[in-house]
């Protein structure tokens, strides 16, 4: 099992990957609109996340709409907000349990076998969280790119990646990463046996057969 300073650093990147994460989340700036083409209007910048849409002012002006209804949304939005938030649950959960089966904590400290176990559950959870937010954050991007480079949408309509996107993709590898430094098979086990040592002699007994 990892050893202590893998282990805190495998949780130190998990929570930064959390934060990004809700960050990523709760930005509005998924996807925005692309000035690509000859039509270029640079009066506003339209910008749609996964619970809003915002429309950006050339004044500085910003005015933001949520969305109406759940049931009048794209089905990729939908998932990609069931992708994130579970994401967000997996991850706050490997928080707690890696919080218990670390080195550096006093929990579980009489059973270190159990104590690892723990641990790797947690490291565990990390890393499904991170693959979670690189299916959501990959599969909405991927549509952007392909309504991008399609002949058939209209210029006003197409858009780029916005920067909630890079915020998720740069979360979602610091998940995986600290999820697997927590589960890692790079430090020296740690055993619940104590070591053996040869009996020690007492201050009477002689230490050789020859006198």
């Amino acid at each position: 099992m990892a050893n202590g300073g893998i282990q805190l650093l495998g949780f130190s990147l998990g929570f930064l990957g959390l934060i990004g994460l809700i960050t990523s989340t709760a930005m509005a700036e998924w996807k925005m609109s692309s000035y690509a083409g000859d039509n270029i209007i640079t009066a506003q910048a339209m910008y749609e996340g996964l619970w809003q849409s915002c429309v950006s002012q050339s004044t500085g002006q910003i005015q933001c709409k949520v969305y109406d209804s759940l049931l009048q949304l794209p089905g990729q939005v939908q998932a990609t907000r069931g992708l994130m938030i579970c994401a967000i649950l997996l991850c706050g959960i490997a928080i707690l349990v890696s919080s218990i089966g670390m080195k550096c904590t006093t929990c579980l400290a009489e059973d270190m076998e159990q104590k690892n176990k723990v641990a790797l559950t947690g490291g565990v959870l990390f890393i499904i969280g991170g693959l979670c937010a690189f299916v959501g954050t990959i599969w909405y991007g991927e549509n952007i790119r392909r309504q991008f480079f399609d002949p058939f949408t209209p210029t006003n309509s197409r858009y780029e990646f916005g920067k909630a996107l890079y915020i998720g993709w740069a979360a979602a590898a610091l998940t995986v990463i600290g999820g697997s430094f927590l589960s890692c098979n790079c430090g020296s086990k740690a055993s619940g046996k104590s070591p053996r040592y040869p009996p020690s002699r007492s201050a009477g007994q002689p230490t050789s057969n020859y006198v």
